[in-house]
């Protein structure tokens, strides 16, 4: 049974590290492009166009027989999906961008874990129970983690090294340009972290009522793409801005939306399926180690010690939330737990959720 299961968890493994990785080179590319003068709105009208042409054949080829009759309740539900996961997130990202550093920005992202986890927690959907070791596990992890990437910001040490004459986007070094706004860019980006936890909380019920993923992602964008160009009929409406003007423009809305829309969505409701939505949020403060070392290689960044220390850290933490997941699954198994009908772990282990997910390998 154990040799079995070891695969599942290599891939679900292997699938957050990959999200984390793309979404940090999203970081880079998207400081890059506004550094060119792309307009904010378009770009993020443009990534989501791309991913909905990408995915949208396969949703419905893919699950044509699988996907049920679409209701009302359901609409409204997939609107605010589209309204938290696109429009208020990816808004909020850029204009926080606008102000910081995508180091930064990666490094206040790892509020995400500490955000599901306790809308996740409220909604039932997440067990919280600190007088077990795995409750106190979760929640110890999910503390040193944050608290590692934190670190990776507020303590650089000393330099290591130094890429600065080695610039590979973007022109003019994004991450050396002094902090216009700090308050203002933190806002933002704090409400990208709010909308961003909302948004993969939300899939689980969502996942349960209309299991086709694909479908999902792709009427989710379409409604986003609604959201956004009607915020663009007013807040951009001169054509000039809607023109990409060199190859690198073209390659950072094609990263964008391949990658960073396209892949990175379906991986991470795949993830959230598997792992549930706190075991995909805990991953974040792996983003922030790689930032630091894209943003070290192609915009000039340096790496310091802090650095290293709060990486030391990040995986600690993760271990220690790895094994309170596990822990609690295995006692759930065993038959001790039986109130965590309601909750995730429940959930993952049940027959529909597991022949929801075996439709992507």
């Amino acid at each position: 049974m154990g040799r079995e299961n070891i695969p599942e968890k290599v891939k679900l493994l292997l699938g957050v590290l990959v999200l984390q990785c793309c979404l940090a080179g999203f970081h880079v590319v998207t400081r890059a492009a506004l550094n060119m003068g792309i307009s904010k709105i378009v770009f993020t009208v443009y990534r989501n166009s791309i991913a909905l042409a990408l995915l949208g054949p396969f949703a419905y080829l893919l699950e044509k027989k699988n996907r049920p009759p679409l209701t009302f309740s359901l609409l409204v539900q997939f609107f605010l999906l589209a309204f938290f996961g696109i429009t208020c997130n990816q808004g909020f990202y850029l204009l926080g961008l606008h102000y910081l550093s995508p180091t930064y920005a990666s490094a206040i992202q790892n509020t995400v874990p500490a955000i599901t986890f306790v809308l996740a927690a409220c909604l039932r959907l997440e067990q919280v129970n600190i007088n077990r070791r795995y409750g106190m596990a979760k929640v110890i992890g999910t503390v040193v983690s944050i608290g590692g990437a934190t670190i990776i910001t507020l303590y650089k040490g000393m330099p290591l090294m130094n890429f600065k004459s080695s610039h590979m986007l973007g022109g003019s070094t994004a991450s050396s340009n002094h902090v216009l706004n700090w308050t203002v860019g933190c806002l933002f980006l704090l409400g990208n972290c709010f909308s961003w936890s909302g948004w993969m909380v939300l899939q689980a019920p969502v996942l349960k009522k209309y299991p086709a993923r694909l479908s999902v992602l792709a009427l989710t964008l379409v409604f986003g793409l609604v959201q956004l160009l009607a915020i663009a009929a007013f807040c951009e409406n001169d054509s000039k801005k809607w023109k990409l003007h060199s190859g690198e423009e073209l390659f950072t809305v094609i990263y964008a939306g391949i990658v960073a829309s396209g892949v990175t969505l379906s991986l991470q409701i795949w993830c959230i399926d598997r792992g549930g939505a706190l075991f995909t949020a805990i991953f974040q403060p792996v983003q922030t180690v790689m930032v630091a070392i894209m943003a070290a290689i192609m915009l000039g960044d340096e790496l310091y010690t802090g650095g290293v220390i709060g990486a030391v850290l990040i995986v600690i933490g993760l271990y220690s939330v790895l094994w309170g997941k596990n822990e609690e699954k295995r006692i759930s198994n065993q038959g001790n737990e039986p109130e965590l009908s309601r909750h995730l772990l429940r959930e993952e282990s049940s027959p529909e959720t597991k022949s929801v997910t075996n439709d992507i390998p």
